[in-house]
């Protein structure tokens, strides 16, 4: 049975506890036998692109001569905004784009925000104008068109065809637009999007374009509505009922008659639950929710090991004509904080192994690609990582179907916390986005708010703000991240304690005071410094990477949480090594080093610290390397960190003692340094399990390259994250190796970004290959890359075209054996794109 209620009060009166489903962000792109009768299609392709100004009108492209702006008469848009405006001189460029990444470093630039040369100094860099051309066919008249943004960076506006669609200030949510009545049905429209990003929004790198995915959705009148899928469940025994809530929208002339069809798929295909309704009416512009029950038998849960998807298909008929569908991915799972036992998945308990990440990557900044999402998140995995938080911001919606994919739980974050209109709309809009997803297992509405957090004001906002959130989702629980003031403000109404760091508040004791609220670590440090360095050499920007004071950084952190059953886990900052923040350092250094993987996710040593005790698989890890030319005889501190019980040291086969491994610790040996092979033997009860090697490397001779990937799809957007590596005659990566290397690429691929995890690097990690005059770009031709190795590594991104073919990218430096890569683009359908509508 379908049951119908008007939305706030069935969303204030019915409490869901337990499992959250999760679904494919954008609701619609139906790959059933059902034909799909709504297009989404993605619209990143063919942009045109250039700078404005952020002081100058002229320069802005802005005559501010008309007699009427675009605020005083509709369809009014001048400049980019007109239709007869020529753009043929301007950037030819796909979308997601991220222009600050192209920007050369300035040390009197932004040091949250990495030094490059964009904000309000430099206006003639933190202004872009984009504009794309598009067909409408005469036959979608009477359809419902509107263009939705998934992020820009920031402070937005829109036209088409010269009309004013709207004015988006937050750079992190998603946003959309209807464009139905402003378009010209059989002939060319153009959207024009001005971004300026003169103003930060956060305390680190933020990047400035059109940096996530745009799409067109051409619908029905009568529709699902926008975010208007919403599926919880709840278990009665070893079964499931899934709640599935449809929110349908008559935008039509007339009062429509319809039927709503619900439908529940398995991983195979097979249809687990039915059900539909007759008979229902809704008049012109209203909007009504609608919800069902569908029981399922024996769920397959959802979890990070098994992250079992199910597909909701949500179908809307008038007689028997099909107007809309809409396939939502969902997982089935229960969630419970307890203040005393921690966190407990699907009735187990689960103690959260988390890192903090913020959104960029070498090479394309925050303007990452989704295949890249994917490449991130498996490598958190690898070292035992099952939970992520968005630092600090409504993450893109490809990162939780990442994490939905893969199996990672997720904090969700808001941006900004207060309690008008403009707070609550853009928390709406990231929880009714984001609630599907089986990865959310909390909200969070703030974090380090210092104005707020210690004060009776942070307790009355945040009392404020959850109440408001759990109208919309009452199945999770709110954290605010705090670093100061716990026992007041904030942490007196937060429903979900959030703590940020040991140093700031005494949580035992915190505990013991306010025994019934749950709790976990939002932030605690690393301590790591810049991969492959061992003493601080702050002059050129560089932290050592052995853990502060002897492991009282990340092992401390993570002997304490640990340790009590009751916390429900942490979030080390940070998984990635971000741009911006250099803290503790500042110019030359450009990058934070606090993340346990560097910024092209190549492991730094904290990385096996934190595998060896959060993963079953076995690890013995030693530290640092052994080339120290110049330090022969000298005393170098050897660790090794293993969840074997124990482990021996050899220096060219003399052992150096065989020594336990502390619970949750490391090992260390004083060494005087002589050149050759440490050998680490690790033992389980007595007997020897495994064994590595560290030793001391030839002359650089030749360069390695090595795909995450074997084959590619040839859609336009697939990639390959390639390490390269500079290696001795012996195939050995030599650890100080900083070679300057260039890049070409043959066949239907091409070269997005280059990277090599260096924090104090000014390189580019984009070549453009041409710019017209007035834009302040790095640039060189198109077909040479370059970057300098870092400590032995660097990292190429190579994307596929639409042709299919094999792609070689190829690596030299000097006198080196040049690298070669052959990778296989195999020919796929790519997604639905708006240049379809001509074919």
């Amino acid at each position: 049975m379908i049951i119908m209620k008007h939305r706030v009060a069935f969303l204030v009166l019915i409490l869901l506890i337990g499992i959250v489903p999760g679904f494919s962000q954008n609701e619609v792109n139906n790959v059933s036998n059902t034909p799909s009768v709504r297009q989404h299609l993605l619209m990143d392709f063919g942009w045109k692109f250039s700078y404005g100004h952020g002081k100058s009108f002229e320069n802005d492209f802005l005559s501010g001569t008309g007699y009427f702006s675009y605020f005083a008469k509709t369809g009014y848009g001048d400049g980019p905004a007109s239709t007869k405006f020529k753009d043929d001189a301007w950037r030819q460029l796909d979308l997601p784009h991220d222009w600050v990444v192209e920007q050369p470093f300035s040390s009197n630039a932004s040091h949250s925000h990495g030094y490059f040369t964009v904000g309000w100094k430099y206006p003639e860099n933190s202004v872009g104008w984009y504009r794309k051309s598009f067909t409408i066919p005469a036959s979608d008249l009477g359809k419902k068109i509107s263009v939705q943004f998934d992020g820009v960076f920031r402070n937005s506006i829109v036209w088409v065809n010269g009309f004013y669609l709207g004015h988006e200030q937050s750079g992190y949510t998603g946003f959309e637009y209807d464009m139905t009545d402003y378009l010209n049905y059989g002939g060319n429209n153009v959207i024009a999007v001005r971004v300026d990003a003169s103003i930060e929004e956060g305390w680190f790198y933020e990047g400035a374009g059109i940096y996530r995915h745009v799409w067109m959705n051409i619908t029905s009148p009568l529709r699902v509505a926008q975010y208007g899928i919403f599926a919880s469940s709840e278990m009665e025994g070893s079964d499931a009922v899934v709640t599935a809530r449809a929110t349908i929208s008559n935008d039509g002339k007339e009062v429509a008659d319809f039927t709503v069809k619900q439908t529940l798929v398995d991983a195979k295909g097979n249809t687990v639950a039915s059900q539909s309704a007759d008979n229902l009416r809704l008049k012109p512009t209203v909007s009504q929710q609608y919800f069902s029950k569908l029981k399922v038998t024996t769920p397959n849960l959802w979890s990070p090991d098994a992250p079992y998807l199910y597909t909701l298909r949500t179908t809307v008929y008038q007689g028997d004509k099909l107007v809309d569908n809409v396939e939502t991915n969902i997982g089935i799972r229960t969630l419970r904080f307890d203040a005393n036992e921690g966190f407990f998945l699907n009735g187990k308990h689960l103690k959260i192994l988390g890192t903090n990440n913020h959104q960029d990557h070498p090479g394309v900044g925050s303007a990452i690609p989704d295949a890249l999402q994917e490449f991130r998140i498996k490598r958190l995995k690898e070292m035992g990582s099952n939970a992520y938080r968005c630092s600090h911001n409504p993450p893109t919606p490809e990162l939780l179907d990442a994490c939905d994919k893969l199996g990672m739980l997720v904090l969700d974050e808001n941006r900004l916390q207060g309690i008008n209109q403009e707070h609550f709309d853009l928390l709406e809009r990231l929880i009714k986005r984001d609630r599907n997803h089986p990865c959310v297992i909390a909200w969070s509405l703030g974090n380090e708010e210092w104005a707020i957090e210690s004060n009776i004001k942070g307790a009355r906002i945040t009392e404020t703000m959850q109440r408001f959130a759990q109208t919309l989702d009452s199945t999770r629980r709110f954290t605010v991240a705090i670093s100061g003031g716990c026992g007041n403000g904030s942490s007196q109404t937060a429903d979900l304690m959030g703590f940020n760091y040991l140093t700031q508040c005494d949580i035992d004791e915190y505990h013991k005071k306010y025994p019934n609220q749950p709790s976990w670590g939002t932030e605690e440090t690393t301590g790591c410094g810049a991969r492959g360095v061992y003493a601080d050499d702050k002059k050129n920007g560089y932290m050592t990477q052995f853990d502060r004071n002897g492991g009282a950084s990340i092992e401390r952190g993570w002997k304490f949480y640990d340790e009590r059953k009751w916390l429900a886990g942490l979030f080390y900052w940070t998984g990635f090594d971000y741009k911006g923040e250099p803290n503790t350092l500042s110019w030359p250094a450009v990058s934070s080093q606090f993340g346990i993987l560097d910024a092209c996710g190549f492991p730094k040593d904290a990385f096996y610290y934190l595998k060896a005790n959060w993963s079953n698989e076995p690890v013995l890890h030693l530290l640092p390397h052994w080339n120290w030319p110049g330090k022969e005889g000298e005393e170098i501190s050897v660790w090794a960190y293993s969840n074997c019980d124990q482990v021996e040291l050899y220096l060219n086969n003399k052992s150096l003692g065989r020594k336990p491994m502390p619970d949750n610790g490391h090992i260390e040996w004083a060494v005087k340094y002589k050149p050759g092979k440490l050998l680490a033997k690790g033992y389980k009860k007595g007997k020897e399990v495994m064994r590595t090697v560290v030793q001391t490397t030839g002359e650089t001779e030749a360069l390695q390259l090595i795909g995450d990937k074997t084959s590619l799809k040839a859609n336009g957007e697939d990639l390959v994250v390639v390490t390269v590596k500079v290696n001795d005659a012996k195939g050995l990566t030599v650890p100080t190796a900083e070679e300057n290397i260039s890049f070409t690429v043959e066949g239907p691929g091409k070269i997005i970004g280059v990277g090599n995890g260096n924090s104090a690097s000014h390189e580019p990690d984009k070549f453009i290959e041409s710019v017209n005059s007035g834009e302040s770009q790095q640039t060189a031709p198109a077909v040479i890359w370059k970057r300098k190795a870092f400590n032995g590594l660097a990292q190429v991104i190579v994307q596929t075209t639409k042709q299919a073919g094999e792609i070689t990218l190829t690596a030299k430096a000097g006198g080196l054996e040049p690298g070669v890569l052959k990778i296989n683009s195999i020919a796929s359908t790519p997604r639905p794109t708006t240049e379809d509508l001509t074919k």
